[in-house]
């Protein structure tokens, strides 16, 4: 899986991928001020005519985003 780790708009770090269906998704810093938070989901479906909203992901995929996962659960951060 390729992952693509760059910014939102509003400057947070975001890691963009896609899921066994071709659904972008992503992996995003959240604003939130009270804690350090994460946004994790599917962000434009494969199929616009349906309304899934979660990610199909194989083993290898989780692996590929565990590192990032980890750093976060870690340090607070989403970084490369």
């Amino acid at each position: 899986m390729s992952l693509k780790f760059t910014k939102t708009r509003r400057g947070l770090p975001i890691v963009r991928f896609k899921d066994c269906y071709g659904s972008h998704c992503s992996l995003q810093k959240s604003s939130l001020p009270s804690e350090k938070a994460i946004w994790l989901g599917v962000d434009e479906p494969f199929d616009r005519s349906i309304d899934r909203v979660r990610m199909h992901l194989t083993q290898d995929m989780v692996r590929d985003l565990l590192p990032a996962l980890q750093r976060f659960a870690e340090t607070g951060e989403i970084t490369e």
